[in-house]
């Protein structure tokens, strides 16, 4: 695998390798140093790819809808949590302050998308009060987010048990 120096025998004799033109090059390449650090790092994406998602853990709402199209910007995440604490991405803020808040946001931004983050058991009405602070502010583009696999509520489904 690697150069080596060749010894003489007890016997006297010698094994001479034939050269021509100065060293020869090596013809194997060692891949286990490369293979160990691609599993290495391997193991570093698995374990903090699921660390990397933004938000403030709640029960979201199951729905049938699809996935809505991704943007070049982050998207700004506003979300109420089970208790009605409301939170502009993961920073806790009082329901006097958003409108404030959200307008010095909107002022920095380029797009209007908001996603709108709410726990199963928050009251309709919270989450209506929270979307007119938003149009209030200038987020006039708002998503709800849910999670899938709820009822579809349409004939077809309901009658194939689908």
């Amino acid at each position: 695998m690697g150069a080596g120096v060749m010894k003489k025998g007890a016997g006297g004799g010698r094994r001479r390798r034939a050269r021509r033109g100065g060293a020869q090059p090596m013809a194997e390449i060692n891949v286990t140093p490369f293979v160990d650090v691609m599993l290495v790092l391997l193991i570093i994406f698995m374990v903090s790819a699921p660390l990397m998602t933004v938000g403030v853990p709640v029960e979201l709402p199951k729905t049938a809808a699809g996935a809505l199209p991704g943007e070049q910007e982050e998207p700004l995440a506003i979300t109420i949590t089970a208790e009605g604490t409301v939170m502009i991405q993961k920073t806790e803020v009082a329901r006097v302050d958003l409108v404030g808040r959200l307008r010095a946001i909107a002022a920095e931004r380029e797009g209007d998308r908001v996603f709108l983050r709410a726990d199963g058991s928050v009251s309709y009405e919270d989450v209506v009060q929270v979307m007119g602070a938003l149009n209030r502010a200038g987020f006039s583009n708002i998503g709800l987010v849910t999670d899938t696999g709820g009822p579809a509520l349409d004939a077809e489904t309901e009658t194939t048990g689908n």
